[in-house]
């Protein structure tokens, strides 16, 4: 089989629905649901099933949820015997990554994820903040608009997601501030739905205690590598992942540079591995015409069966 990357979403792939087909399919999915609102103490199968969407996106039940689909859907990828060579995860999505390559057990991604959303629910009830996509820039030339607005508050990247396609993150008043120049630039700015300023330093309050919590978690060498949101490149150790792990609480997203390590790697199909077609999305914009790669989505039995017959 051609070299294989699995790569899993975060927040922002959730719809009302996500993982019903497996969950009605497979009894090891409900299995996983069951595990997962045992430790979460979460009604994941009717938020994600049934919402309101309102609840579900609240960040305390969507990294769970988001992350039960995506083990879902993994989990019946698995069953048919396919197997990664790389894998990847975008922003909450590296979490579902390193379950796939077995650095972590099901059980202990979920209790990392569950803490992981109830810190960062905490700081952005503390620190009121915003995210904007800029869509027509150079992330130099973001960068360049950023540094000028940092001396009046925090305003950061956040995702380097394609070469064009920058979200930023911070105060709401100098994040907006940024937009007006790249609009000025002639750049489309989309401010984004979300409660808080992910990858920033308003979330900072927590990184230290979420980097202690990562220690009470046992953490495996990988199966198969890595690329991670912080370096953009793999981590040999399981110490040198916690750490790496630690540090993507605030750090930007580096998506665009991930991808570009896979395709250093040869990658040629690049499964996204749960619900929604997000980074299809950023993918068919990333990887250059004639790149001899293929890009599927696994979210339902028809994508599942599509994916098997052609990589078959």
């Amino acid at each position: 089989m051609k070299k294989t990357a699995f790569i899993f979403p975060g927040q922002g792939s959730q719809s009302i629905g996500m993982g019903l087909e497996f969950y009605q399919e497979y009894d090891f999915v409900r299995e996983i649901f069951d595990m997962v609102e045992e430790i979460t103490k979460i009604n994941l199968s009717r938020l994600c099933f049934k919402g309101p969407m309102e609840d579900l996106t609240m960040t305390v039940n969507l990294q769970p949820a988001v992350t039960t689909v995506n083990l879902a859907c993994l989990a019946a990828v698995e069953k048919e015997g396919v197997k990664a060579d790389i894998t990847a995860g975008h922003s909450l999505g590296e979490f579902s990554a390193l379950y796939a390559s077995r650095v972590v057990s099901k059980e202990n991604v979920s209790t990392l994820v569950l803490k992981r959303g109830e810190l960062m629910h905490r700081e952005s009830t503390r620190h009121k903040g915003a995210m904007h996509a800029i869509v027509g820039l150079s992330i130099d030339a973001v960068d360049k608009l950023v540094k000028e607005v940092q001396a009046e508050g925090v305003v950061a990247v956040a995702n380097h997601n394609t070469a064009s396609q920058i979200v930023t993150t911070g105060a709401p008043d100098q994040v907006e501030k940024v937009s007006l120049l790249a609009s000025s630039q002639g750049a489309m700015t989309i401010p984004l739905k979300v409660s808080g300023a992910w990858h920033s330093e308003l979330i900072k309050g927590a990184e230290d205690e979420f980097k202690e919590f990562l220690e009470t978690i046992s953490f495996n060498t990988p199966k198969m590598p890595i690329v991670h949101n912080v370096t953009a490149d793999f981590a040999i150790d399981a110490d040198e992942i916690k750490a790496v792990m630690a540090k993507q609480f605030c750090s930007p997203v580096r998506w665009y540079d991930s991808m570009h390590r896979l395709m250093d790697e040869n990658v040629e199909i690049f499964a996204e591995i749960g619900h929604g077609r997000v980074l299809a999305g950023l993918l068919k914009k990333i990887l250059p015409e004639n790149y001899p790669g293929k890009i599927y989505n696994v979210n339902n039995m028809k994508t599942l069966e599509t994916f098997l017959k052609e990589i078959a």
